[in-house]
Order: C-alpha cells, then sequence, then structure tokens
C-alpha cells in the first residue's frame, strides 16, 4: 500500500514529529511504501531534518508549500501536488496542518486519489484570531471536508469544534492520540549536573514552560504572576525551553521585572534533548490558548511531573484535576499564582500527581500504540482485514 503524507514545512514541533514519528513507524509494517512531502522548512522554531537524515527518510520538498497565504505560490504548490500525486499514484494521501491540509486535499482530489485522510493536530479558528480570519478558515475547511474520506484527531475536542462547524459527520473521524517515545521520560531524572550547567541549584523549585516564544502561549500570564511567587517562595525559578519571535520581547520585560535570577531561557533544543530537560523540572506550566492535544503537558507527565494548564482545546483529556495537574479557565492569574505556589511548596503533592500523570500516560500515548491504530485505520478504510 503506497502513501503519501503532506505538511507545511517540518518546524521542530508537535504537529511535526507526529508526522515524522507516524511516517517512519508505518515504514515498518509490512507492505507499506509511505513517502512524506513537505514545503520548505523556514523559520525560529527550527528542523526536523536531522531527525530524517538519521532514520534515512526520503523527502520530496514543494518549495511553493509556505505557511502564509500567498495566492500565486498556493497555486503553484497545488498544481506540484496534483503532479506528484498523478506519477505516485497512492492509494492514500494523509494531509496534516492547516495550509498542507486543504491544498493536499484537493490535490488529491484532482489526482483521482482512491483515499484521502486529514488529521487536524490543532484549530484553524477559534477565539484566538477574529472573525474574517475565523470565516476563511471554516470556509476553507468545509471545502476541503468534501473531499476527505476521513479525519484523525489527536484530541475529542478537536472533533468536537470541528463538527461543530459543520465540517464533516460523526462517522468520519478517529481520534488517535498523539504518541512519543515514552522511554526517555520514563526514565527522566533530576540531573543536578545539568542544573548547574543552566545556573540552577539543587534545591531550586524549576517551573517548567515548554513551548515557541510566541503569542497565545502564554508565557505573558507566566511573566505576570512570576514576582508574586518569588516572593512568596524565593528558591522558584522559571525554565523556558523553546525560542521564537517574541524572545527578545520576553527577555525585555524580565529585566523590567528584575527577574533575571529566576528565570533562564534555555532556547530551542531537538526532541531528544526534552526528556533531561523535564527531568530537572519539579514541575510544567502550560498556558497555551490554542492546542489540539499539548504534546509538552503528556511529555511532563510521562516524566513524572504534574502540570498546570489552561482549559484550552484538548488540554483538559490530558490534564485532569487533581490527578495529573490542575486545570484552570484561560486568564485565571489569581487561580494560576494558587497553583503553582501550592505545587511548590508541597512535594508530596507534586509526586503524587507525578505519579498517577505518568501512569495515565504511559498505557496511552506510546508511540507504537499511535502507529498501530493509524495502520488499522488504513487497512479499515481500504477494505483489507484488520
Amino acid at each position: 500500500m503506497r502513501i503519501l503524507h503532506v505538511i507545511t514545512r517540518l518546524i521542530i514541533g508537535g504537529a511535526q514529529e507526529n508526522t515524522v514519528s507516524s511516517v517512519l513507524g508505518l515504514r515498518a509494517k509490512p507492505g507499506m511504501d509511505v513517502q512524506l512531502i513537505t514545503g520548505p522548512t523556514t523559520g525560529t522554531e527550527g528542523s526536523l531534518d536531522s531527525v530524517l537524515a538519521n532514520n534515512s527518510l526520503p523527502l520530496t520538498i514543494v518549495p511553493p508549500l509556505v505557511r502564509p497565504l500567498h495566492p500565486w505560490k498556493d497555486w503553484m504548490a497545488w498544481r506540484e501536488l496534483v503532479r506528484l500525486f498523478r506519477v505516485q499514484a497512492p492509494q492514500i494521501v494523509h494531509t496534516h496542518s492547516s495550509k498542507a491540509g486543504v491544498l493536499g486535499r484537493l490535490a488529491a482530489a484532482r489526482a483521482g486519489v482512491p483515499i484521502v485522510v486529514h488529521t487536524i493536530h490543532g484549530p484553524s479558528f477559534g477565539s484566538f484570531q477574529g472573525w474574517l480570519a475565523n470565516s476563511i478558515f471554516k470556509a476553507a475547511e468545509r471545502y476541503a471536508a468534501r473531499v476527505t474520506t476521513h479525519f484523525v484527531v489527536v484530541a475529542e475536542a478537536m472533533k468536537q469544534q470541528y463538527l461543530a462547524a459543520g465540517i464533516g459527520h460523526p462517522d468520519q473521524y478517529t481520534t488517535i492520540l498523539s504518541g512519543f517515545a515514552l522511554a526517555p521520560f520514563l526514565a527522566a531524572a533530576n540531573d543536578l549536573q545539568l542544573r548547574a550547567r543552566l545556573g540552577l541549584a539543587p534545591d531550586d523549585i524549576v517551573i517548567g514552560k515548554i513551548a515557541r516564544l510566541f503569542k497565545l502561549k502564554g508565557h505573558d500570564d507566566l511573566l505576570t504572576v512570576a514576582p508574586e511567587l518569588v516572593r512568596h517562595c524565593p528558591q522558584i525559578r522559571f525554565l523556558f525551553v523553546g525560542d521564537g519571535p517574541w524572545r527578545g520581547r520576553f527577555e525585555k520585560r524580565v529585566r523590567a521585572l528584575g527577574l533575571e535570577k529566576h528565570v533562564v531561557f534555555r532556547g530551542l533544543v531537538p526532541p531528544d534533548a526534552v526528556p533531561a530537560l523535564v527531568g530537572i523540572m519539579d514541575l510544567v506550566a502550560h498556558l497555551s490558548l490554542r492546542e489540539g492535544l499539548p504534546r509538552a503537558l503528556a511529555q511532563a507527565l510521562a516524566g513524572a511531573r504534574p502540570v498546570v494548564a489552561y482549559d484550552s482545546d484538548g488540554a483538559r483529556e490530558v490534564c485532569l484535576e487533581n490527578e495529573t495537574g490542575f486545570l484552570l479557565q484561560p486568564g485565571d492569574l489569581a487561580g494560576l499564582r494558587k497553583r503553582l505556589l501550592q505545587l511548590a511548596q508541597d512535594r508530596a503533592l507534586r509526586e503524587r500527581l507525578g505519579r498517577h500523570g505518568q501512569q495515565f500516560v504511559r498505557e496511552r500515548f506510546g508511540v507504537e500504540r499511535m502507529v498501530d491504530r493509524l495502520y488499522q485505520l488504513y487497512r479499515r478504510l481500504s477494505g483489507q482485514p484488520a
């Protein structure tokens, strides 16, 4: 069975890591010929090129497939995808991300591909943007849904949001959690040497944040409550993992707040460096306002670190109130201060929530489970016995 996966770009991010892991895992299944198509990788978010090279994964790049809306390049990308699909004649085209999702599905329909699958990693519309943008994205998704055989969602929340917007029908949706290699996170430990290299003391309480340094990720809210947290618990330190166009803005705000000794900007790291960083965190804050099912939450829990998260999209499906962490309404700064301070001052609570979270993730988020479920879905859609 020949399957072509299409994604807009291969930056370091949850949707991209999910896609690469899916392709690599499926290529090991019997009778599976799986290839990957992407646009050029640009920006400050890094690249997964090294992962592809280390696994000898062939990659086809479509230069005009870019993230911003660009009518001429979009048409060129669609035309090139139609050509590639006709030449390679796949049984299934599986698309990811908004731009590649729309163009890829429409190109697959024009090329006569029998089965078209699209994964919804996160919402392309919602309260995080204005009415006009939402109207455009909803219209595009409804149009592309006409030629979509099946949707994969990484969280039940995505299914409900898209159905409420009139995109597809319930029988078209399958939830497959975004799996990852669990072993490195299960083995994550508090490496005092790594702490020391980052200027963190053994007895510091490290609140981690793993996210791109950009809008909608919640860094501003965390910095707003940081001074009061530090006043009550001077041992608190904040470890920001990730990079992005707002790094300079956040660094300036940290200086203005007088928090230079309490905030560490680790910068962008490759995916295989994340488990060690989780290991030196005591808890993780994830305050994004737009996410499918936050990979950072599942990875923190795999490392037995409790989480505090905003109730946005699929966060509530892993951040279980007083079981794996604490869930807050977006913008609830009083609640954020309370829960972060509570966890910082109560080691037994951190350990209890962390243990429960680790078991929860161990049972659900293994990459092998994700790949097996995709494999079975492909077989079912193509009429093969399960």
